[in-house]
């Protein structure tokens, strides 16, 4: 093992302790890097290559008295197991250290396809030569891998088999070790599933359950094609103690909770994915289920056979019968979140879900995302009434102020309906019809793709946010041209804390609604106050034309040359200005800060006096440069830092994208530079 890294910085930061050396490691460093703490990643050779911004790889085996030192002496509070699923020893190993010093263990799982019954099934290696002695395999293709080689020896000593391993040294010298032919060795790097078989010609293939990551589905499909038995060793079953996670949501999810401080904000989700589980806890309520367990809800088939309550009224009526839900984000990974308010009087079905943004400073932290189901046709007036109507919500009407909605569709199509609080939109440019629901896109194909697998037949869903209406004036809707609430939004499921990629969605939208309503020329600016005094001098824009950059100047200029815009104005104050002459496209203090140094060089460059220098030098912020500068050193200096402001906006925004202007603007609205290209 290497030798211990110094530890002293890691301060208060719990520490953490990943088992990798596969594509799952990758991402369980992909996810402890974002966190800017140190941490440790573990392999037991050198083979793998992989950078550790924030970590340190550590290499070497480890039994129960390694691993539980090392726990011990490094502050170790959570360990991440990310080893190969047949890892069988160092997952039994993690379990008895992880119940010896009472640490949390997160289990980076891969994602498995249902078994396939055309496969041949085995529950060990001793199994499977046992079946393939039973069925008369006397040629085989092993894609088990170097280190199964010795497990299979009864049956290569008495067959043809070929191996396929790492065209590695290591891989080639532990084969020979063991005595099996070279000539018989194959290497991944040379041959696909595919050739092999179709140079070898075996009378079936051998294979470990390796997962979508391992590449199982590609293996079985080349032996489909060949017209060749699969048979597949079973993935070992793992300790119950592990909690199990499938992508990199659920995994910072679970380091957020387990080992609290390593990531100083929380993430949250997004009003799409708290809609599209309240949607499903819904349906699944009027469809009749019982309490929500342990089942992934992946089985559509039996899900429809289950009963359907037919009854009315509050005799009928089932009360809080979920408590969660899993659904499916945008990236494949399923996720569980928690529901309430469930209830159902088997004509609809209502359930709530309280947003947690996490620790992003989000207006709609903390609201509640109802969904209303109903079947097709049951949703044209009051969504949600019994004999009494006192039962229902108020904000449960649906209000179908699109005529288009109440037209026949297809069978088994999801109508989405506007509940108070939840937005229409009134201009194009958002890939929605006008009138309708400011749901989005990718929420609308998440509660799809969800209830489709629930119930195959037409459904209403009416989608309410209590109060959303007074939220949505602090959003970019007003812009937007969304009315009466908020949207129904994300394109990740997730919310990432002080989000750049949701300023970023936010800006395109801006812009592609720009687009839409005529706009050819966009005035971009950095915040309230320069819109303001852009504002004043461009009168007759329309309001759509104004569009707030914030700090990503590089992204809005990217955003406006791909959606076509022909012209851009951008106004910038000073601070922003020097940062941006000196190439940085993102201005955000975290990321650059002043530069004497750069505005010095740009002073000289400029030809200002021996005076202008002296005064960068005692100052502490870039806007005194327009109070310490005489007027003549200001004008060259202004001019020539314009002039770097414009080289770099080139990169994003090139002259063959169109015309940019750039307006220096000073605290009081006053223009000290102008230049066009």
């Amino acid at each position: 093992m290497d030798s211990d890294p110094d530890i002293s910085a890691a301060g208060a930061a719990p520490g953490i302790l990943i088992f990798g050396g596969t594509t799952e490691g990758r991402l369980a460093v992909r996810v402890c890097d974002a966190a800017g703490k140190p941490y440790w990643y573990s392999t037991r050779g050198e083979l793998q290559q992989i950078e550790c911004r924030n970590g340190e790889h550590i290499t070497g085996a480890m039994d129960f008295e390694a691993m539980t030192a090392f726990c011990a002496s490094h502050g170790i509070r959570l360990i991440i197991d990310a080893a190969h699923p047949f890892a069988s020893e160092l997952h039994r190993t993690v379990a008895d250290v992880a119940e010896s010093l009472d640490l949390p263990v997160v289990r980076v799982e891969r994602n498995y396809p249902e078994r396939d019954t055309s496969v041949i099934w085995c529950e060990s290696y001793d199994d499977a030569m046992a079946q393939l002695e039973a069925d008369g395999i006397d040629s085989l293709l092993a894609l088990t891998g170097v280190q199964t080689i010795s497990k299979l020896e009864p049956y290569w000593k008495k067959h043809t088999c070929y191996f396929r391993i790492l065209h590695r040294e290591e891989s080639m010298q532990k084969a020979l070790e063991q005595g099996f032919d070279p000539s018989h060795l194959v290497y991944y790097e040379e041959y696909d599933a595919t050739s092999l078989i179709e140079q070898i010609h075996p009378q079936a293939i051998l294979t470990k359950e390796s997962g979508e990551s391992g590449g199982f589905g590609a293996k079985v499909d080349a032996a489909r094609k060949a017209g060749i038995p699969v048979y597949a060793v079973k993935r070992p079953a793992l300790p119950v103690s592990f909690e199990t996670v499938t992508g990199e949501i659920g995994l910072r999810k679970a380091v957020e909770r387990l080992a609290p401080g390593f990531f100083a904000l929380r993430s949250g989700f997004t009003t799409g994915a708290c809609a599209t589980a309240a949607a499903k806890a819904a349906l699944m309520a009027l469809l009749g289920y019982g309490k929500y367990e342990d089942n992934a809800l992946d089985a559509p088939s039996a899900i429809l056979s289950l009963p359907v309550s037919k009854g009315g009224g509050d005799a009928d009526r089932q009360e809080d019968i979920i408590d969660e839900v899993e659904i499916t984000f945008p990236n494949g990974e399923r996720l569980r979140l928690p529901v309430t308010d469930v209830f159902s009087d088997g004509r609809t079905g209502t359930a709530t879900v309280i947003k947690d943004a996490g620790d992003d400073p989000d207006v709609t932290n903390g609201i509640s995302v109802v969904a209303t189901v109903a079947y097709a046709g049951r949703a044209d007036a009051q969504i949600y009434s019994d004999s009494s109507g006192e039962n229902a919500p108020a904000f449960v009407t649906a209000i179908c102020s699109d005529p288009a909605q109440s037209e026949p569709r297809p069978a088994g199509a999801i109508r989405f309906l506007q509940g108070e609080g939840v937005g229409r939109v009134t201009l194009p440019g958002l890939g929605l019809e006008i009138g309708g629901p400011a749901i989005n896109r990718v929420p609308r194909e998440m509660m799809t793709r969800e209830l489709g697998a629930l119930y195959s037949g037409g459904l209403d869903v009416t989608i309410s946010v209590p109060g959303g209406r007074e939220l949505a004036r602090r959003t970019f809707n007003p812009k937007l041209g969304v009315v009466d609430g908020i949207s129904i939004i994300g394109t990740s499921g997730v919310v990432r804390p002080f989000s750049n990629e949701a300023f970023v969605e936010a800006l395109r939208l801006e812009v592609e609604v720009a687009v839409a309503v005529g706009v050819t020329h966009l005035i971009i600016n950095s915040g309230a106050k320069s819109e303001a005094y852009l504002k004043q001098r461009f009168p007759d824009a329309q309001a759509q034309a104004f569009i707030h950059y914030g700090n990503f100047i590089g992204e809005t200029l990217k955003i406006a040359a791909e959606a076509g815009i022909r012209e851009v104005t951008m106004g910038i104050m000073m601070g922003k200005a020097v940062k941006l002459a000196e190439g940085h496209l993102d201005t955000h203090s975290k990321n650059v800060v002043m530069n004497k140094a750069f505005l010095k060089g740009l002073a000289t460059e400029a030809g200002c006096s021996q005076a202008a220098q002296d005064a960068i030098d005692g100052m502490t912020l870039a806007r005194e440069l327009q109070e310490s500068l005489s007027e003549s050193d200001l004008a060259l200096f202004t001019s020539t830092l314009m002039q770097r402001c414009h080289t770099a906006c080139e990169t994003a925004y090139p002259p063959s994208a169109g015309l940019l202007h750039l307006l220096l603007i000073t605290d009081t609205g006053e223009v000290l530079s102008k230049e066009h290209w």
